[in-house]
């Protein structure tokens, strides 16, 4: 298990970085050079791509942060876990899903597929 708690731990580091320089190297540290991340809104690949999509997050949700919601369960190479999308003035949660991701020999992500369980104005 800790391998999967390892890699979502960088997965959530990732997602909570938002200086530009910060966020390439958490990036790099939770994803593999040709990682693909796929959700109902983004398909992207490589660090490149999705440190945009991560930037774009913020944009859209300024002074929010993504949190785990519950433990990480695994097998083989694939994790998978629930998250919210929290804002740290008023802990309101708007956005909330759950990825699945296989992780690489070296325990960074390969590929994650999300889901979208709650949305804004859905």
């Amino acid at each position: 298990m800790a391998a999967y708690e390892n890699a979502v731990q960088h997965y959530f580091a990732a997602w909570n970085t938002t200086a530009p320089e910060e966020l390439e190297k958490a990036v790099a540290a939770a994803f593999t050079e040709r990682a693909t991340y796929t959700d109902p809104l983004a398909d992207v690949r490589g660090h490149e791509e999705l440190a945009a999509v991560i930037s774009g997050v913020h944009q859209q949700f300024p002074g929010f942060e993504f949190r785990i919601t519950g433990a990480p369960d695994g097998h083989h190479d694939i994790v998978r876990f629930s998250w919210e999308l929290v804002s740290t003035a008023d802990g309101s949660a708007p956005v909330a899903g759950s990825d699945v991701a296989t992780l690489a020999e070296d325990g960074r992500i390969s590929s994650v597929s999300g889901f979208l369980d709650r949305v804004p104005g859905a």
